[in-house]
């Protein structure tokens, strides 16, 4: 139907394509509306009034006088047969039928407690239970697949990082016999210890004197598997457990009564949070600043007791 004969039938009565007349065919210059156009080149691509060959393509809007003409136009709601009796302007319909009290699609909330908000006609068979227990079920099958996807990537992450540890080990037996090399491995070494450790929080330590500087093997062995859990680099691993001993700290802590005197250098430190332990990492990257009396490579581990924020 072309659009001129379709606007004159469109008082008294009321159609849903009313709303979208806009589209023309460039050729021939007929005039349909939009949700009629659509459905008709999706069974045949010609013009409805000509029978010439058109696509979606060849579509335009229609002019704006001709659209101006029609938003004049006087509409009933589409909603009359549900009870509602406005007449409205064509380009007002729109928002009226989002808003109409008589649309059986305006969504309403539950007052019945669930906080879903149902299509007014489908409001007296809606049950909180059912729809509760519908989307507790689709939660869980996306969580499902959520995990499914996870372990998939980590196959994928294990794997990388045995291929990364395999190409780590061949430059480590090359350093030895090949400069270049050596300083490529070093280098990635660093980059390695750094990427570790901006990833973890800065830590604040309110009570130095909670300190422990000889912590026992239970203790060492609980910090030490805190930090390969969180991705300490394992070239510095075994280096930085040692140094979580008063035994193997700088000179200017290496007892109690040189770190008594020194206290006012701990506020200078950048300290890093070991997760989940009442311990921090003072590392020489962070640590640039401070003298070599007070630190070492590639840093301190220091235990408390309590006092870690």
């Amino acid at each position: 139907m072309s659009l001129l004969l379709f606007s004159a039938q469109l008082y008294p009565f009321q159609s849903i394509y009313a709303t979208t007349l806009s589209f023309a065919a460039v050729a021939c210059e007929h005039a349909f509306c939009r949700g009629c156009i659509t459905e008709w080149l999706s069974r045949q691509p010609t013009c409805p009034v000509d029978r010439n060959p058109i696509t979606n393509n060849n579509l335009r809007a229609v002019p704006r006088i001709l659209r101006n003409l029609l938003s004049r136009l006087n509409i009933t709601c589409e909603n009359a047969m549900y009870g509602c009796t406005l007449v409205l302007k064509l380009d007002t319909l729109a928002a009226h039928i989002e808003e109409c009290e008589h649309n059986p699609k305006r969504p309403l909330p539950c007052e019945k407690g669930c906080g879903f908000v149902i299509p007014k006609d489908e409001y007296k068979d809606h049950n909180c239970f059912r729809e509760l227990r519908s989307l507790v079920h689709s939660q869980q099958q996306k969580m499902g697949e959520l995990k499914n996807e996870i372990n998939d990537q980590n196959l994928v992450i294990n794997e990388l990082k045995r291929e990364l540890n395999l190409v780590k080990d061949f430059m480590r037996a090359m350093r030895v016999s090949n400069p270049a090399m050596r300083a490529i491995a070093d280098q990635m070494e660093r980059d390695e210890v750094m990427r570790w450790c901006n990833g973890l929080a800065r830590a604040r330590v309110t009570r130095w004197g909670g300190m422990i500087s000889t912590p026992d093997d239970a203790l060492q062995l609980m910090i030490k598997r805190a930090l390969s859990e969180s991705g300490c680099p394992p070239h510095i691993l075994d280096d930085l457990m040692e140094n979580c001993h008063e035994r193997r700290w700088p000179r200017g802590l290496s007892s109690l009564e040189t770190r008594q005197n020194n206290r006012r250098i701990y506020e200078n430190y950048i300290c890093r949070r070991v997760p989940g332990k009442q311990a921090v990492l003072v590392l020489q990257c962070d640590n640039t600043h401070m003298n070599e009396d007070v630190m070492v490579e590639p840093g301190l581990v220091m235990i408390f007791a309590h006092g870690i924020e």
